[in-house]
């Protein structure tokens, strides 16, 4: 049975159970141990936010988020979103879970690198992208007690020297395929007409954010 942090624990479930080796068998220990974590904050804050969510769910989306960065998972021509996205539809099919929950679990790993728009969606979406961004960029960090965390922390290891090992892990993912990594055009317009735009740097604030490693 899994650890209980604070009322949050694993599903106990042989969907999660399966869902678990998978990733296990799958990812790297950074890109599983985050994953890991990554739905432990999730949960946290739904949590604290009084949101109700299924928990198989918000498991699956948690850790299946990047799948895609997998040489498994990695397609020649989509965004390493999608393919996460597609390795969790393809699972929950595989399991028969219902059309709808699958859309949603797809989209919440589809958006989970787009700010500014998963808070407004379904808990499953919003949760994961919270989880992601707790535990690579340190947002609401601060929200979380100090003895919380290093119980997140003990049961799946950052490591010494995360931040520039998940920076690396990503680069890895996508560095075959950069056609995929378009972003946000607004900033690519602002860069273009105002001599003064300053972009916001992903790895700048991951190396800055309020974790000590």
């Amino acid at each position: 049975m899994s650890q209980n942090i604070q009322g949050i624990r694993v599903p106990d479930s042989a969907l999660a159970r399966q869902a678990t080796e998978l990733v296990r068998d799958t990812e790297s220990d950074l890109l599983f141990h985050h994953s890991s974590r990554v739905y432990y904050w999730a949960a946290l804050a739904g949590a604290e936010r009084n949101l109700q969510v299924d928990p198989e769910l918000l498991y699956i989306g948690c850790m299946f988020h990047d799948m895609g960065l997998t040489p498994q998972h990695c397609s020649c021509d989509k965004r390493f979103e999608v393919d996460g996205a597609d390795a969790a539809a393809a699972f929950l099919h595989s399991h028969g879970v219902q059309q709808r929950d699958i859309d949603l679990v797809w989209t919440a790993i589809a958006l989970h690198t787009t700010p500014g728009i998963p808070q407004y969606m379904h808990p499953v979406v919003s949760l994961v992208t919270a989880g992601v961004e707790m535990d690579v960029l340190g947002i609401d960090y601060q929200k979380f007690d100090a003895e919380l965390r290093d119980q997140v922390v003990q049961l799946h290891p950052r490591g010494a020297q995360f931040k520039e090992d998940i920076i690396q892990a990503f680069y890895d993912g996508i560095k075959s395929k950069p056609q995929t990594t378009f972003g946000n055009v607004k900033a690519d317009v602002l860069a273009d007409k105002d001599l003064h735009f300053v972009r916001s740097n992903f790895c700048s604030i991951i190396r800055n954010s309020s974790w000590p490693a």
